[in-house]
């Protein structure tokens, strides 16, 4: 039968680029170049194991504006199968709670799932609710930090990276797991995967009028979060100082003498 996966990801701004709007405390994206979540790649590359081993169907979904489209056809270039856009003026400006809400109404259109999947954190954010608040939505279990998974009789099986020490699980699906950042190398993307999202288009987009939410618990409206205060703090000036083609005792030495010039040592 194979797992039929839901790969969540989030479009994130480039961090060397973002700006933060100071009446409302949220990201500005508009003119932002935008990637995606570096963490979430380490999830697409842990499900793509999973239906490699084991078959099935990857749909990555996120909620977002229309230009995460862009970040659909890039995990679709790995790999993954098709993709689902949720996108509405009304969710603009969530924070983690609304956005869960939403997210669950968009998974619940999915007929049939095993298993969904999602990075730790986000760069713009580094919460890591999601995972929990889905789960709890939708009334599943899960299980973070996961660095291993693979069936067993119908469950999931999968080890989970603590600070000290690792944990292992059985776990009934359908579930939700969490990848530890940084415990998968993401594949690239291949050209054939490129043309065939070009060609086949395997991408839904999904908006209130199809969800029927209530916008008071979406967006801005719908976010019990408050920023309190933001605080922009002035870029640090660099000297931009390089040195080339000497060894690495002269490098030693020459870095040494600089840091002694700048009174960081003494």
């Amino acid at each position: 039968m194979g797992l039929n996966i839901i790969l969540l990801f989030k479009y994130v701004p480039n961090t060397n680029t973002v700006n933060v709007d100071p009446n409302t405390g949220t990201l500005v994206r508009e003119g932002v170049p935008s990637v995606v979540n570096p963490h979430d790649l380490d999830a697409a590359e842990l499900a793509l194991e999973l239906r490699e081993k084991y078959g099935g169907k990857i749909t990555a979904m996120i909620m977002a504006p229309p230009n995460a489209m862009k970040g659909i056809e890039f995990l679709m270039g790995m790999g993954v199968d098709e993709g689902v856009l949720i996108t509405d003026r009304a969710y603009g400006g969530a924070d983690t709670l609304a956005t869960s809400y939403v997210l669950a109404a968009g998974i619940r259109t999915i007929e049939h799932y095993d298993l969904i999947i999602t990075g730790q954190e986000t760069l713009d954010s580094s919460t890591a609710h999601i995972g929990a608040q889905l789960a709890s939505w939708l009334k599943l279990p899960y299980v973070y930090y996961v660095t291993e998974a693979s069936l067993n009789d119908g469950t999931l099986i999968v080890k989970r990276q603590l600070e000290s020490y690792t944990e292992k699980y059985r776990v009934k699906l359908p579930a939700l797991i969490t990848v530890l950042m940084h415990s998968h190398q993401p594949r690239p993307v291949t050209l054939e995967n490129k043309l065939r999202a070009v060609i086949k288009k395997p991408i839904k987009m999904l908006t209130n009028n199809d969800l029927k939410l209530n916008i008071m618990c979406t967006g801005l409206r719908g976010s019990p979060t408050v920023v309190a205060k933001t605080e922009f703090i002035a870029k640090i000036p660099r000297k931009k100082e390089i040195l080339k083609d000497k060894s690495p005792q002269e490098t030693a030495a020459w870095l040494l003498s600089k840091l002694k010039e700048e009174g960081f040592l003494n």
